[in-house]
């Protein structure tokens, strides 16, 4: 299965660690900080993207969901749909509270995600 520009699906998540993201613009918006799997349903719960404070001190983390992040070769980094503005407002989260109460509370945080960005859920 391929992405919508053509790539294929299957990525290594220590190849997406780290990775630039850019807003549709073409402006540098932050990195994927970590990628947050529910391992009893085998699904990506959401990208954590990180951007703002000074060596990972003051710095949120912003739940995305994957189906937003777009490889771009040309950017060697993830293009989304959205400008930093849209980023900032965004719910955001210590990067600990993620995963909180052994993952339950990263569901309620895919729904909020899923539902500000206005992404269909891709689970039941």
């Amino acid at each position: 299965m391929t992405t919508t520009t053509d790539h294929t699906s299957a990525i290594l998540a220590s190849k997406v660690k780290g990775t630039a993201v850019y807003s549709d613009n073409g402006d540098k918006i932050g990195t994927v900080e970590d990628v947050v799997l529910d391992k009893q349903s085998n699904q990506i719960l959401f990208a954590a993207l990180g951007f703002g404070g000074l060596l990972g001190i003051g710095e949120k983390y912003y739940p995305v969901p994957w189906a937003l992040l777009d490889y771009s070769e040309d950017k060697g980094g993830y293009v989304v749909p959205l400008d930093k503005a849209r980023l900032e407002n965004a719910p955001s989260y210590d990067l600990k509270d993620l995963t909180k109460h052994d993952g339950s509370i990263g569901h309620t945080i895919r729904e909020e995600s899923y539902s500000y960005y206005n992404v269909n859920r891709d689970w039941n």
